[in-house]
């Protein structure tokens, strides 16, 4: 292949790489992984609201990795609150699971940033034949498709295992039961799983440069002491 198309394919995975680093960046801090309605059971209860009459008593429940919104509907009208998870629901939330989902993100955009800048080096520069060469462009493409797809299994899993938006929406609750009506992933959540096919077209690209699968290369057979030996 010329080295025009070569330094062409390398510079768009350098530019996808960096898109990825910049997009995993924005998702991660942005309240906008799941959107959904709580439902105020003890209030549908007491006047056995059925059909239309349960939207009196449906609340809005938005949130990231970080931060969120409310807004509680029991009969009265809504009452919108605004709450963080560090450090205000630590104790209702699964913590450990949540700050791998949280160190997962870093290791995208860091990554990210990684294959970007090694892309561009090898578009530019001079490859290395180490990481920076074939293997490296393979590998951190290889652990940011792996890390993406884990952060969006292991939220999937905070939200749908442990009932997350129950969680918060009971948060310091005495007197009101809220239980998940509807909920649907949302904008940051799919960002993410654009950030893993993103990657994949990456893997794609490099090995339209030529560029061989690591477990593909042939080990070169040194065949200069066959020779000799038949001589003696």
């Amino acid at each position: 292949m010329p080295s025009r198309q070569k330094q062409l394919l390398f510079s768009v995975s350098g530019l996808l790489g960096l898109c990825c680093a910049l997009m995993a960046a924005v998702a991660a801090g942005l309240p906008s992984w799941l959107r959904g309605a709580v439902l105020c059971r003890t209030g549908a209860e007491l006047v056995n609201a059925t059909g239309t009459e349960l939207d009196k008593f449906l609340g809005e429940l938005s949130y990231g990795l970080f931060h969120g919104q409310r807004v509680k509907q029991c009969g009265l009208g809504g009452r919108m609150s605004r709450f963080s998870f560090f450090p205000e629901r630590l104790t209702v939330i699964p913590t450990g699971l949540h700050v791998t989902v949280i160190f997962f993100c870093g290791v995208v955009v860091m990554f990210s940033s990684v294959a970007s800048g090694f892309s561009f080096f090898n578009a530019f520069g001079r490859p290395y034949e180490t990481l920076q060469g074939p293997l490296g462009l393979y590998l951190w493409s290889f652990i940011c498709c792996l890390s993406s797809c884990l952060v969006l299994i292991l939220f999937a899993a905070e939200v749908k295992i442990h009932r997350l938006s129950e969680r918060i929406a009971n948060f310091n609750e005495e007197n009101f039961v809220f239980q998940t009506y509807t909920e649907h992933y949302d904008r940051s959540f799919w960002l993410f799983f654009l950030i893993f096919f993103l990657h994949g077209l990456n893997v794609v690209l490099i090995r339209m440069t030529g560029i061989q699968f690591p477990f593909q290369q042939k080990k070169e057979v040194d065949l200069g002491g066959g020779a000799a030996d038949l001589m003696y």
